[in-house]
């Protein structure tokens, strides 16, 4: 038979009342945020290196007016991608002709040009503005060293002396220097440009340090605990499954609460399932070396968010969330494993980077948990808790349809501020934190009251 929830003093309930507020607050402000302004391109090139265990991939930039006016290569704003393939040749050879990296000895590497795409053209105030972005690999000799080489790369320079080309690393994984796609954390290593005293280009020597499997671990254990932090998708179905782990289910609604302690452990065995399937995933996508395609891994993960969400709600599957969240975590898994995928690791460095990925995903996953664990028990037991938990649900659910209408080929704004939440992160560990403490205060108080009047402060109630 349920008990009813014990009272509660004017202080904890205004307390609560304005943790709840806060979350509220937060949550509107990270919806409604306005993704950051992308920075306007600069009228120079840039070659960004990707270097790898055995090669270095080369991503060279090129302004379309400059390119055109030093290679006589007819490229404008208006130029089609059907015209550049038809054009994509002579691009080829101009590059190759213009770009000969070589060991320091001076023995040349081989060079592949590969894909390449013209920009959108953008409009500025001296004119108009557009990119020719190549893919080109470098490879060294046997015995060559893809962190030291010699550079000679004049294409444009060798016309336009104004000209100048900045130089950067971009993925470096010995080096601990990894980032995900859309992430711009290159370090610059050198400029290339006309000496006008004897008009000539002089190459860039590029000289990395020597790395380490540690750096490159730890690096991607940083990137790891980055990716489930600003994974907002991936965060929001823990954290909507894990929602109703304190309530009991009867005749398909919500009825009662469970002892904290079987509430705690419910939390723990859904946390540990998710982890466990996720990482399963990513293992086996990774090793296998497996061709994803990245729009329904996105799809499934925006469907299953939606299901945490009904299931918040009406209970769809209770207590079996944990063998859900095993499930689901199989989609979130292959969705991580993309991010591996885009880095050209060799089999060593994959071994390392799984560890390391996967640690660091799993340790920021269990602070979140931890953060919020104190609050999801302590608002379930609140009078207050069937609303907040309709509120939560219907928010996750309208987030979950967006990305879900987004994944499938129809954008809309409620994709695009959910997607610029997960550069606010800083906001939600704020507020689990404030949330958390809160909790263990009201909890201490509720507690300490029970005591003094005999009554067992865990509640059963509605």
């Amino acid at each position: 038979m349920n008990r009813p929830p014990i009272s509660m003093s004017p202080a904890p309930r205004s307390a609560l009342r304005r943790a709840v507020g806060m979350v509220v607050a937060v949550l509107a402000a990270l919806l409604f945020a306005a993704p950051p302004a992308a920075a306007h391109p600069m009228p120079h090139s840039v070659v960004v290196l990707d270097v790898h265990e055995a090669s270095v991939t080369a991503e060279l930039a090129l302004p379309v007016a400059d390119f055109s006016r030093a290679s006589g290569i007819a490229l404008d704003d208006t130029t089609t991608a059907r015209q550049l393939s038809a054009r994509a040749a002579s691009v080829r050879r101009y590059l190759t002709a213009h770009l000969h990296p070589a060991t320091g000895q001076g023995t040349a590497w081989d060079v592949t040009v590969g894909a390449m795409a013209l920009g959108r053209a953008e409009q500025t105030s001296t004119g108009v503005y557009r990119e020719l972005t190549v893919r080109a690999t470098l490879t060294p000799p046997p015995g060559g060293n893809p962190r030291r080489f010699v550079l000679d790369y004049d294409a444009v320079v060798h016309q336009v002396v104004t000209h100048t080309v900045l130089v950067s690393v971009r993925q470096d994984w010995a080096a601990g220097r990894v980032s995900e796609e859309g992430q711009d954390t290159t370090t610059q290593v050198g400029v290339i440009s006309t000496d006008t005293r004897t008009m000539t280009v002089a190459p860039l020597t590029v000289d990395l340090d020597r790395g380490s499997a540690w750096s490159g671990t730890y690096a991607m254990f940083r990137l790891g605990a980055h990716h489930i932090l600003e994974g907002t998708d991936h965060l929001l179905f823990l954290l909507i499954l894990l929602l109703p782990a304190p309530l009991l289910a009867a005749r398909n609604r919500w009825r009662g609460l469970v002892d904290t302690r079987t509430a705690v452990i419910r939390i723990a065995r859904t946390t540990l399932a998710f982890t466990c399937g996720h990482s399963l995933a990513l293992a086996v996508s990774a090793f296998g070396r497996l061709d994803i395609p990245a729009q329904p891994v996105e799809a499934f993960i925006a469907f299953s968010i939606l299901v945490g969400a009904v299931h918040a709600v009406r209970p769809l599957f209770p207590g079996h969330e944990a063998v859900i969240a095993g499930v689901f975590g199989l989609g979130h898994g292959l969705a991580f494993s993309l991010t591996l995928a885009e880095m050209n690791l060799s089999t060593t460095q994959l071994a390392l980077s799984l560890a390391g990925f996967n640690l660091g995903i799993e340790c920021m996953q269990l602070l979140l948990v931890l953060l919020a664990l104190p609050g999801l028990i302590c608002l379930t037991r609140s009078r207050s808790h069937a609303a907040l938990r309709g509120a939560c649900a219907l928010l996750t659910a309208g987030l979950a349809l967006g990305w879900l209408l987004d994944r499938l080929g129809l954008p809309n704004p409620v994709a695009r501020a959910a997607d610029s939440a997960g550069t606010h992160t800083s906001h939600l560990l704020v507020v689990l934190t404030s949330t958390a403490l809160l909790a263990v205060l009201q909890m201490i108080t509720v507690h300490r009251r029970g005591q003094g009047t005999g009554r067992n402060p865990v509640t059963t109630g509605r």
